[in-house]
């Protein structure tokens, strides 16, 4: 079996507002990464916002954990 990888769209959109939703959600990023700073695992995350798929979870944590200092300083701003 070959295994293609692809690069996958991040499912993050800023809004009219400027807050940051995983698409097709209403479901802000700041709150999955407040759920996951406080010890949630993504599991218990999609337990608690079952509009998410926990694809869009794991996607929304990879890019906070590969971009910190920049999400951290949008959490500021909020």
């Amino acid at each position: 079996m070959l295994l293609v990888t692809t690069a996958e769209p991040i499912s993050l959109v800023a809004d009219a507002n400027g807050v940051i939703r995983v698409s097709r959600t209403r479901v802000t990023l700041d709150t999955i990464i407040t759920a996951f700073l406080e010890g949630c695992t993504a599991e218990e995350i999609r337990k608690q916002y079952p509009s998410l798929q926990l694809s869009d979870i794991y996607c929304a944590l990879g890019y906070y954990l590969r971009h910190q200092s920049e999400v951290n300083a949008y959490l500021m701003e909020l």
